[in-house]
C-alpha cells in the first residue's frame, strides 16, 4: 500500500479519543459528536482498547471503528492500538479486511498490547508471530483479497521501531514528549508512517492542568515498564518518576495552557518528522472534548 496516500488521506491533524470515553457515551450522542469532528476538518479519528483484564471495561473495538465509519463520509478511522490479546489474528485481519471493503481508504490498523504476562516478557516476539498469523490469514482469504488496510505498531523504543518501519507501514507511539517523534523519525527512516499522539488541556492553570494527567496516568517507576524505560532512554531520571512525578516530565507529555501554546506543541510534533498528529483533550466527557478541539481547529488549518 502506498504510504503517501495514506498520509495525503490523513492530512496534518486527527483524533485520539479514550476508550473509556466512548464506553460511556451513548451510540446516538457519539454519532453527533463524531460528525462535529468531521466537520471541523480533522483528518482521522482513533480509539484504543484496554487490555483484557482492564476492570472498567470498554467497547469491542472493530464495532467501535465501525460506528465511525458509518457516522462520518470522509473521515479515517484509526485503532490505536488493537489489543493483540483480545483477538486471534485471523479475527483481527477478518475485522480489519471487512471495514476496508466497507469503506475503502477509510481505515489504518494499529496493533499493540500488555504482552508481557502472555509470553514471559518478550512483547515484540508475540508482536511479530501475531504479524506473522495476519499475513497467512490475508494470503489465503480469497474472498477479501481485495480489502487493504495500512498497518501501524505500538512503538516506543529502537527495535519496536525498526519492526514497524520492516512489518508494518510505520508506527502509533503513544504518550510520548515532542523529542520521541524526533528519535522515532531517526529509526524509521522517511518513509514510514509516524502518528502520534499528544494529549492535550486548554487551561492555563498549572495546578489545574498538571492534575489532569496526574489523575488519569500511573508512569510507574519499574525499569520493566516500557513507558518508564523510554522515558529514561530519553533522559528523565529517578527524580522525574517518582512519587507524583516531575513537573518536567508532566509537561513533556502534556500539552496545556492558552490555545495558541497547545496548537504550537502540536505543530512542533510535525516539525520533529511526525506525518499526522493526534489530539486527545483531558476532559470528562465526549462532548466537552470535542468543544476543545472546535476551539483549536481555526489554529491548526495553516499546517494543513
Amino acid at each position: 500500500m502506498d504510504t503517501t496516500q495514506v498520509r495525503h488521506r490523513l492530512g496534518r491533524f486527527g483524533v485520539w479519543i479514550a476508550p473509556m470515553t466512548l464506553a460511556r457515551t451513548p451510540v446516538t450522542v457519539q454519532r453527533e459528536q463524531f460528525a462535529r469532528i468531521e466537520g471541523l476538518g480533522y483528518g482521522s479519528l482513533w480509539t484504543g482498547e484496554p487490555p483484557p483484564s482492564s476492570p472498567a471495561g470498554g467497547r469491542e473495538i472493530f464495532a467501535q471503528l465501525a460506528v465511525m465509519l458509518a457516522a462520518t463520509r470522509r473521515l479515517v478511522a484509526g485503532a490505536g492500538v488493537a489489543n493483540i490479546t483480545v483477538r486471534d489474528p485471523v479475527a483481527a485481519h477478518g475485522g480489519a479486511a471487512t471495514l476496508a471493503e466497507a469503506y475503502p481508504g477509510r481505515l489504518v490498523l494499529g496493533l499493540g498490547g500488555h504482552t508481557g504476562e502472555h509470553t514471559g516478557g518478550r512483547p515484540l516476539s508475540a508482536l511479530c508471530a501475531y504479524l506473522d498469523a495476519m499475513d497467512r490469514a490475508a494470503a489465503r482469504d480469497d474472498e477479501l483479497a481485495g480489502a487493504r488496510y495500512p498497518r501501524v505498531l505500538a512503538a516506543l523504543g529502537p527495535r519496536a521501531h525498526r519492526l514497524a518501519g520492516e512489518r508494518a507501514h510505520g508506527a502509533h507511539p503513544f504518550m510520548q514528549p515532542v523529542e520521541h517523534t524526533e528519535a522515532a523519525r531517526r529509526a524509521l527512516g522517511p518513509d514510514g508512517l509516524l502518528i502520534p499522539h499528544q494529549m492535550l488541556v486548554l487551561d492555563p492553570d498549572a495546578a489545574r492542568a498538571r492534575g489532569r494527567i496526574r489523575a488519569l496516568i500511573s508512569l510507574g517507576g519499574d525499569g520493566d515498564n516500557p513507558y518508564t524505560a523510554n522515558y529514561r532512554r530519553l533522559g528523565y531520571g529517578d527524580a522525574d518518576l517518582a512519587g507524583g512525578r516531575s513537573d518536567r516530565l508532566i509537561d513533556a507529555l502534556l500539552a496545556w495552557g492558552e490555545d495558541e501554546a497547545v496548537a504550537a506543541r502540536l505543530r512542533a510534533h510535525l516539525a520533529a518528522g511526525a506525518d499526522h498528529v493526534l489530539l486527545h483533550p483531558l476532559t470528562g466527557d465526549l462532548p466537552s472534548a470535542v468543544d476543545q478541539l472546535e476551539r483549536l481547529a481555526p489554529r491548526l488549518t495553516s499546517a494543513g
